[in-house]
């Protein structure tokens, strides 16, 4: 809400700019020497108006410059005067190229616009809500879209119960727009159909290859160069552990008596979609995963944020400065200092997903869904 208010009131000051300057120049212009002329600088507001502003502000921002033109030639000389006549010619002309302007750049935001929400829609449908709470695990999600002038990404996440475990995988798709969100399905379809009956990881992993390398080399896909960044995890219910396979994933930070700490795999495997580079290879670690651990999965929308300075956003260090309790109030704080630490504009679309191990007289059956939370930057 906040953001909001100041940019609204940021726009409201931006329009008073130019009738501001036109206001200084007319009086000026009229109290200066003959030998002076100022009207040049008229040409200015309606311009600078096009940058920001509409077809119709900017017509009308043109509109009111050209009668104070007018009003200057006739209080000093006259309208027909030739300097003047030049003056007024010349500001219409330009006032019409910027409004053509104001024009053509209203209908490509427009046109960016529904783009982005068709793509939205699109995406929140392949992002199912995450329960609250599977098994021995609460959970939580958030998904920060980028600025509306920048393309969607393809960052996903899901979740799938076996018998005695529960499986998750955050993946981001090389690339954006409508095919990085095509891959994206892609990849939450194969893990949806296989994750509760594939017996190993490794051989759920190897199947989320096979569907994107078999997509890849189908006729007709794009030849630019596409993979998938994953991580792939699977719980125990009844062991404190954590196993994992990375394929070129961010790692997963582990949040644990105040100190965050990344789960580094020493034998990542290439992204999903990789195999012409080299047979691939899927080595599952195991790393201790306690009664109220709480794992954080992240795609890298969010270490690649920056500040003012240029600065990447410090994930490891705010994580473990939070003092709060529960994944869905890590998510929240995080989210917000995100979002501050960027000045309100993410440069690429984020993901988290937030798991934290239950003690086991607190683990129960799946809880109803909650819906991840989705927020514009």
């Amino acid at each position: 809400m906040e953001l909001r208010r100041w940019r609204r009131d940021r726009s409201r000051a931006l329009v008073a700019v130019p009738f501001l300057l036109i206001l200084v120049v007319t009086v000026v212009d009229i109290l200066a020497p003959p030998e002076v002329h100022l009207g040049p600088f008229l040409v200015a507001a309606p311009a600078v108006t096009a940058s920001f502003g509409g077809p119709w502000l900017t017509g009308l921002v043109g509109f009111v410059a050209i009668v104070a033109q007018a009003v200057v030639a006739v209080t000093r000389t006259s309208l027909t005067d030739l300097n003047h006549t030049l003056q007024i010619s010349a500001l219409i002309l330009i006032s019409a190229i910027v409004t053509l302007f104001a024009l053509h750049r209203e209908r490509h935001e427009q046109q960016m616009t529904r783009l982005r929400s068709v793509a939205q829609a699109t995406q929140g449908v392949l992002l199912r809500p995450l329960p609250r709470q599977v098994g021995p695990l609460r959970i939580a999600s958030v998904y920060l879209a980028a600025e509306a002038e920048a393309e969607i990404g393809g960052d996903l996440y899901a979740v799938a119960r076996t018998a005695d475990a529960t499986r998750l995988v955050i993946g981001d798709v090389r690339g954006k727009g409508l095919e990085a969100i095509s891959d994206a399905a892609l990849v939450l379809g194969a893990f949806r159909a296989a994750a509760h009956r594939q017996a190993a990881l490794p051989a759920l992993v190897a199947h989320l290859e096979g569907a994107v390398s078999s997509d890849l080399n189908d006729p007709g896909v794009q030849e630019e160069e596409s993979f998938v960044t994953a991580a792939v995890l699977d719980v125990p219910d009844t062991e404190h552990v954590l196993h994992l396979v990375s394929c070129g994933h961010p790692p997963p930070l582990l949040l644990r008596d105040g100190r965050a700490a990344p789960m580094e795999v020493t034998r990542p495997a290439l992204p999903l979609g990789l195999t012409d580079i080299a047979r691939p290879e899927f080595t599952v670690e195991s790393f201790p995963f306690e009664a109220d651990d709480v794992v954080l999965l992240y795609t890298d929308g969010v270490t690649e944020a920056r500040d003012g300075s240029g600065t990447f956003y410090p994930l490891a260090e705010r994580m473990a400065a939070w003092s709060g309790d529960g994944p869905e109030a890590l998510l929240r704080y995080l989210s917000g200092d995100l979002l501050a630490y960027a000045g309100g504009f993410l440069g690429d679309d984020a993901a988290m997903v937030a798991v934290q191990r239950l003690p086991m007289a607190q683990a129960g059956p799946v809880a109803t869904p909650a819906p991840a939370k989705r927020s514009r930057a």
